[in-house]
């Protein structure tokens, strides 16, 4: 007796991921660490210096944490209401932050008081950074306006009231000490000059803007708001160099990693979109738990920290590369045992014994083998593997057209079998490689069950939706075989013209040209 052979399964290459040198860059990092905030997150800053802490504004407090800890290393708590923008001065030893109460208070990372405080704001105060002087803070609020302050003698040096709606972004230019960049919810965005009494380019987004971001030659500025993620060129009068449209909810936060040649934006839609800054092309993502608030990435691109709106604070660390070096040394032994005897060759003399391979059968093919045709098609009828792996479900259906009994396994079947098997047709019948079989499985159950159509609503709609699909994928054919037409007529045309070229070079500068009759 012949041994049964399983029902082969055609699998077709699958279009996966590209791997590229980023994504093996983005995908080195660990699993990442969960620290709750008391509230969401509105910033993340790293310090500049080592070790590389980082400053998390949630809710009333500001938490210093270390590069790996998941408890706070320190805590600033002195806010009668929420504080916002907690920001490092680029020695890292100064911490500025804006408030709810309309006041900008200065800290020692070393101690616990503040060491400033700055009022003259009407409103909350969500906007605040450090000149690339070290001796001067910018700020913005909700009372529309931008003021710069003097760190010495904590005074007002002057403010701005260009903005016709909520400042809730900015930063500071790192090659000129006098420049510095506001955004707001009026959909602008303006370049300010601390020797002029004026902004001196406005740049108009086209949405309320959310983040925006310098590059560190400061000729490139990106703004974010709305869907969009903006690029222009300072040096040009703020001419627009690309315009990206990757997400699908508001754009909060923005980065760039060490080198400068990767953006990160960070979205309301659950997503980080890593750009290439020559392209412009999206090189890889991330995905989240919940809405991105804020976000920052660490001086080497070591860690990865990201704010939600759930007051959870997403952390990932870089993996190190030694440890898999030590990992393949460990194994090297073990791969030696392993393969030991692979390679031997038996003698003459030598009696080899083969151990014989227990096969396991599928449930579909222990049907088929005890020849219960209708039980197998049932088998394969199953949601999991229709909606998984519909090529199993055909593969069956054509083996049973191939044994003869596919008419006699559809038959007797009743209203909601007849239901599922309709729904599977029409949904799978437009793949090309499915069509083949499915189009003589539509034949058969159209044929057996025409005489009971008109006596169950739901075996009609799905009829219905059968004739629909196949009608929609007939009028596609023919749309593609006019065009096939079009195409075939323009290559004939170049392939005439090249012809003609050719005639025309022969002639050595003749100016009489002789065309090729390609149908003589």
């Amino acid at each position: 007796m012949a041994t049964y052979k399983p029902v082969v399964v055609q699998e077709c290459p699958k279009l996966g991921e590209k791997i590229t040198q980023d994504t093996l860059y983005w995908r080195g990092y660990k699993t990442p660490v969960q620290i709750k905030e008391f509230g969401a997150v509105n910033k993340i800053d790293f310090s500049p210096v080592p070790p590389y802490n980082y400053a998390v504004t949630a809710s009333s407090r500001i938490h210093i944490y270390g590069r790996y800890s998941q408890e706070p290393i320190k805590t600033f708590s002195r806010f009668r209401d929420a504080a916002y923008s907690a920001t490092y001065r680029d020695d890292g030893q100064l911490l500025v932050s804006g408030s709810e109460d309309s006041s900008i208070r200065l800290f020692d990372v070393s101690g616990r008081a503040p060491l400033r405080q700055f009022d003259g704001h009407t409103k909350p105060v969500h906007l605040v950074g450090f000149l690339s002087d070290k001796y001067r803070i910018f700020s913005g609020g909700d009372d529309y306006s931008t003021n710069l302050w003097d760190i010495p003698s904590a005074t007002e040096i002057v403010s701005y009231s260009e903005h016709t709606d909520y400042v809730r972004c900015g930063c500071a230019s790192k090659v000129n000490a006098d420049v510095f960049i506001t955004g707001s919810y009026d959909h602008t965005v303006k370049l300010f000059d601390a020797r002029t009494k004026s902004s001196v380019m406005t740049i108009e987004h086209g949405h309320p803007v959310e983040s925006v971001l310098l590059f560190p030659s400061g000729g490139l500025l990106v703004s974010a708001g709305g869907r969009y993620v903006k690029v222009w060129d300072v040096l040009k009068g703020g001419q627009l160099l690309v315009s990206l449209k990757n997400h699908h909810k508001t754009v909060t936060c923005l980065c760039l990693n060490s080198s400068g040649q990767r953006l990160l934006s960070g979205s309301l839609d659950r997503h980080v979109k890593i750009y290439s800054t020559t392209s412009y092309k999206v090189v890889h993502s991330f995905n989240y738990a919940t809405s991105i608030l804020s976000l920052a990435l660490s001086p080497e691109d070591e860690t990865i920290v990201v704010g939600m709106t759930n007051g959870v604070l997403n952390v990932k660390h870089r993996k190190p590369e030694e440890r898999n070096e030590k990992s393949q040394k460990k194994r090297q032994p073990a791969y030696r045992t392993y393969v030991k005897g692979r390679t031997y060759m038996p003698k003459q003399e030598d009696f080899c014994v083969s151990k014989p391979v227990k096969r396991v059968l599928r449930k579909y093919d222990k049907l088929l083998k005890s020849f219960e045709s209708s039980k197998a098609l049932d088998a394969v009828l199953e949601p999991p593997i229709m909606l998984h792996t519909p090529e199993v479900t055909v593969a069956v259906m054509q083996e049973l057209h191939r044994r003869g009994t596919l008419r006699s396994a559809l038959a007797g079947r009743d209203e909601k079998q007849v239901n599922l098997l309709l729904t599977f047709v029409a949904r799978r019948v437009i793949e090309p490689r499915f069509t083949p079989v499915l189009v003589t499985v539509a034949d058969m159950i159209t044929d057996i069950y025409q005489p009971v159509v008109g006596q169950s609503a739901i075996v009609d709609k799905q009829f219905l939706k059968l004739q629909e699909a196949i009608g929609k994928e007939i009028d596609y054919q023919e749309e593609l075989l006019e065009v096939l037409g079009m195409m075939d007529t323009l290559f004939a045309t170049f392939t005439e013209k090249r012809d003609t070229c050719l005639e025309e070079n022969e002639r050595n500068g003749l100016t009489e040209v002789v065309e090729t009759n390609r149908n003589d």
